[in-house]
């Protein structure tokens, strides 16, 4: 059962008008809010200076915009496809099968090479990449210059650990080969709707929704239970709400093959993403002070 405080006020007749952002922005936004309401300050006050050091130009410089990044990266890499760039695509899944969930698979977890940043790393999956820029960001080896790329990555790559589509597949492309409608929302994929239509329902202004779902964490004193675990327990958490939640609530197939979602799949859909926000939130900030800490 979901926690109560994390239930939307909301009727799952129509989707809320707007901009239909993906997790890719507005999520990541939402997420990367919640953790700066549990940075400690002296680690607040250093990420908020890397991020203002930063000279890239394909985001702004604040800590929401700064979550968004990888995400405009990668499909710029899409389009260049030059060398080490090409694999940074594989960086935001996990593909666990629903039937046959194979982790080392999935995520073989070796090293990188000696001497080999992170950032030009092989073709490896959302969980390795957390523990490798995690790791760069803790050690005082790592040249400024990567610990900002390393910091810009886990804003991003945390949350995507969380979304249960993206560390998951049931043979259909991670939701991409799964035709759905209902809700409000034009018909799409599966994966489409986990991404962006049910994250419309929390409304279009990432900055309240992160404080009110911050403010339900402190509420209801969940912060302590929810920052526990490691990084795989994480994915596998989420891998089991899109096992639960995801695939294992949709209706029967419809006679052309797609499914016809219905209110109470909807409701319960946004519940589990509000839930899933909150954790990468509050997990992302103790990552972040663990790693930027008085070591850091």
């Amino acid at each position: 059962m979901l926690k109560h405080y994390l239930v939307p006020i909301l009727l799952a007749g129509a989707l809320l008008p707007g901009k239909a952002f993906a997790w890719d922005e507005e999520g990541h936004k939402i997420v990367a809010l919640i953790a700066d309401h549990y940075l400690d300050p002296a680690v607040k006050q250093k990420v908020d200076a890397m991020l203002a050091a930063d000279t890239d130009t394909l985001t702004k410089h604040d800590i929401a915009s700064e979550a968004v990044w990888a995400d405009t990266h990668r499909d710029l890499d899409r389009k260049a496809a030059q060398e080490h760039m090409a694999v940074t695509d594989s960086w935001h899944n996990v593909k666990l099968e629903i039937g046959h969930p194979d982790m080392k698979a999935a995520c073989p977890g070796e090293k990188l090479p000696a001497g080999k940043p992170a950032s030009q790393g092989p073709a490896d999956c959302a969980l390795d990449k957390v523990n490798q820029f995690a790791e760069e960001l803790s050690s005082k080896n790592t040249s400024p210059a990567e610990k900002l790329l390393a910091l810009k990555y886990l804003l991003n790559l945390v949350a995507d650990l969380h979304q249960p589509l993206y560390v998951s597949d049931d043979n259909n492309q991670g939701g991409d080969a799964a035709r759905v409608s209902g809700g409000g929302a034009e018909p799409g994929t599966l994966r489409h709707y986990w991404d962006a239509d049910f994250i419309d329902y929390l409304g279009d202004d990432p900055k309240p929704i992160a404080d009110d779902i911050a403010d339900g964490v402190r509420q209801s004193k969940s912060f302590d239970n929810m920052a526990k675990g490691t990084p795989k327990d994480w994915t596998l958490e989420a891998f089991g709400l899109a096992k639960e939640h995801a695939y294992g609530k949709l209706p029967p197939k419809k006679p052309d093959g797609s499914y016809e979602l219905p209110p109470d799949y909807v409701t319960d859909s946004i519940e589990t993403l509000r839930l899933q926000l909150a954790r990468a939130g509050v997990r992302l900030a103790g990552i972040l002070n663990r790693t930027l800490g008085a070591k850091g």
